[in-house]
Parts: structure tokens; sequence; C-alpha cells
């Protein structure tokens, strides 16, 4: 287990799950304090020992780019709203405006993907779990996708597991809600200035924001024009990067679950630098959720800070997506 600590000294370590996967109580319960103890100022961790092959991810990115890339109008078949299946693209959100702030659009592209498996009640499976729409362009992408989904779903368990114990709650006091999670997955494309020009005063190309589940995971690449999180100690820093890991971050539903013990992970994605203008990134983002109609009661203290009103699931994402969509 090691750190990245800020010039202003906030810390944002990195754990390898192997020990805490195989190994004894007192190496286990060592970890969950770790983390335990990070989420309670930064909201954010780097993850490696995670086993997901790094060339199932880089073929993801060829695939995906190879749509990204194609022209606006075969892109536009596949044209998604926020929360649905399909292509986000320019201007279709801008993140800040989840925190209150009107920002311009956001400066990505993206692929959206989510859960697609039935579910028993005919309006919950209406709204959550529609079939997932795959470009005929890239054949290759869908069974990809679906190979690293069943990788994301089996590391989100191992966090959840995790996250129950560095709570001091049992290991499945997540993971009992997980029996069938709806989850969000983007492929982010985060053109140059090439393409999109200047960015306007105060764009990003994802404006600062919390995300609004569980946990999300996080495979990005480095870049100039990457990745920033917030922490008390330090503000806005780089986040800390290892082409090995995952960055995993809070959302709001479970700091609400936690009783605002833990932080939701606030973050950015800085515009593309001007002094490397062509520069471009992508990134696959996994948004963990929970099973619908899971009701979320805040911990009580001493754990917990903050008692708030038992919410469903559910309800509270689709508030929470329909505050950041463009209209």
């Amino acid at each position: 287990m090691n750190s990245s600590r800020s010039p202003h000294g906030a810390r944002i370590p990195t754990i390898d799950l192997r020990p805490w996967l195989d190994g004894d109580p007192d190496t286990r319960a060592g970890i969950a304090r770790t983390v335990d103890e990070t989420l309670q100022t930064a909201g954010f961790l780097l993850v490696t020992g995670h086993g997901v092959d790094p060339s199932l991810r880089a073929r993801i990115r060829t695939a995906a780019r190879a749509f990204f890339t194609l022209p606006v109008e075969v892109k536009q078949a596949y044209e998604a709203k926020v929360g649905g299946r399909g292509w986000l693209g320019p201007g279709a959100e801008a993140n800040g405006y989840a925190e209150g702030t009107e920002t311009p659009p956001d400066l990505k592209e993206s692929l959206t993907f989510a859960t697609h498996e039935p579910f028993d009640d005919p309006a919950v499976n209406a709204e959550w779990y529609a079939p997932n729409v795959w470009p005929a362009e890239v054949p290759e992408l869908r069974g990809l996708c679906v190979e690293y989904l069943v990788r994301m779903a089996e590391l989100e368990n191992h966090l959840l597991t995790l996250l129950g114990e560095a709570l001091g709650r049992e290991p499945d006091f997540f993971t009992r809600h997980m029996s069938h999670p709806t989850y969000g997955f983007n492929i982010n494309w985060y053109p140059g200035r090439d393409v999109i020009g200047e960015p306007e005063p105060g764009q990003y190309r994802i404006g600062a924001h919390t995300d609004f589940g569980t946990v999300t995971i996080l495979d990005r690449q480095s870049g100039r024009g990457g990745l920033q999180v917030f922490t008390d100690e330090g503000g806005w820093e780089d986040a800390p990067y290892d082409p090995d890991a995952f960055t995993i971050n809070i959302g709001d539903l479970m700091a609400r679950w936690t009783g605002d013990r833990w932080q939701s992970g606030r973050h950015r994605v800085l515009p593309p630098p001007a002094d490397a203008p062509a520069e471009e990134l992508i990134s696959l983002v996994y948004f963990g959720e929970c099973t619908p109609g899971t009701l979320v009661e805040s911990v009580p203290a001493p754990v917990g800070r903050v008692a708030y009103e038992p919410v469903d699931s559910h309800v509270y994402l689709r508030g929470r997506l329909d505050s950041i969509t463009v209209h």
C-alpha cells in the first residue's frame, strides 16, 4: 500500500486488493482502516490487484475511437439522452449543473451503456433496463464491453465488501442490495482543440461535480488536460496516476448512506491544454448503483455525521441524472 501526496499534504492511497482478498484478518483490518480514513477527506482511492486485463481496456479504446472519429451524421443515428443508451454528442451534458453552476456544455462525447437484464417490475424495467444500442460500424465493441462489464461487477462487489468493513458494518452491508443492480457505463472521448476549437471561459472537458451512485470505477489516461480531484487539504489538484490502477471514487448515494462520514469525490476534467492542442483522451467509467427499490438510510451516529431522510435509491438517482441534462 502506498500513497500520493499533493504539495498541500492530501493523501490518496493505492490499495492493493490482493492482500484484501487473500490476507489474514489483521492485514484486512488495516486496509479497511486506511480506506475509512481516506474517504473521510478525499473520496478517492487508487486500486491495483484487480486482475482486469489491460489489453481488454486498450481494445475497448481502439474500437470506441473508431466510432468517435466517424462523421457526425453517422453517429447521430445513435443519439441518446443522459441516462439513456447510445451516443451523447457535444453539448449534451453540463456536469457543473449538478452543483447549481451555470456552465457551458462539457467538451466531450460519450458512448453510454447501462444495465439491460430484465427486471420483474414492468415500470422499473422500462425506465432502467432498456436494451443497449451497439454501433453497427464497430461490431467488436459489444463483446469487449460485455466482457469488461462482467469484470466491473466483480470488482464492484469486492469494493463494496471492503467498504462495508471499512464502515464498521458487516461485509454484506452494501452487497446485500446488489441482487439485481443497475449501473451506467460511459466511454468518454475528450478530443483536442483541433476538433472542438477554443474552449469558452469556464468550459471543461467535464465540469466540477460529484458522481451520483455508490462507487465509480474509472480507467483513465494521463493527460495535461486530465482529471483533477478536490480534497479538504489541497483544494483542486491533479489526480495521481498509475496505468495499472483504477481510480475509485465515492458517489452521492454512498455519502448519504454513510451519513456524510465519507465524502463524494468531487472532480473535474481540465480542457485540452493550449500548449498541447491535439491531446485527446479516452476514459472508461463504470458508475455503480444498486437494486431498484433499495431504501438508503444514513448509518446512525457516531459513525454517521448527518441523518438524511431515507430515500428510494432510484428516485434519487433519476433526479440527479435529470439535473445535468442540457435542455
